[in-house]
């Protein structure tokens, strides 16, 4: 039989496994900023010094890529979108890659248990903040940006720690479960190529 100590700790334990990105009050020049980092025209396009580093990086992460999207088209769709978004964001695109592997599995139709959705599973919370309405959070880009630059908040915030970014992004800053969970996931499936310009 429970005690009142043993279910008031597993309601927190529970919390913390199923809470997601924070809605907070953000100040104005934070939101001014967020909103217009997630406004841009330009399309998607691999960004790398020179042509065979970029052909080298996509050939190699569309091999990792297929056993979770089959497709090799949307493999190249994905890709050069979380690696533009990725550095567009300040971001390492091998650390968002891990993100989507831990909280998708590339499935951008996913909807987790608290309505968040998407590849990056980005709360809907945030459309309102410093996007509007009319988007689709289902849509590969408009996802993949909003999460790298809500990633990329949380960094700023965390001082440079991904570790505790990755945590609050996750909505369990207390806890180191699921930032291990994307590191494991970069080191089996996302470590980074070998490229020239390195």
């Amino acid at each position: 039989m429970l005690n009142k100590r043993h279910l008031i700790a597993m309601l927190f334990l529970a919390n913390i496994a199923t809470a997601r990105q924070s809605e907070k009050d953000l100040s104005e020049a934070v939101q001014v900023n967020l909103q217009a980092s997630i406004i841009n025209p330009m399309p998607a396009h691999l960004v790398f010094s020179n042509q065979a580093d970029a052909s080298l990086w996509l050939s190699t992460m569309s091999e990792r890529l297929k056993p979770f999207v089959k497709d090799e088209f949307l493999r190249t769709q994905y890709l050069t979108i979380i690696q533009y978004e990725s550095l567009r964001a300040g971001l390492d695109p091998q650390i968002v890659l891990s993100l989507i592997t831990v909280e998708s599995k590339f499935n951008k139709y996913s909807i987790g248990t608290s309505k968040e959705k998407g590849l990056m599973q980005v709360m809907p919370f945030w459309l309102n903040l410093i996007g509007n309405n009319q988007q689709n959070l289902f849509d590969v880009r408009t996802n993949v940006r909003y999460g790298c630059n809500i990633l990329a908040f949380y960094l700023q915030l965390e001082k440079g720690n991904m570790a505790r970014a990755l945590a609050r992004y996750n909505g369990s800053l207390k806890s180191d479960s699921y930032p291990n969970r994307i590191f494991a996931a970069y080191n089996k499936y996302w470590q980074p190529v070998k490229l020239s310009s390195n």
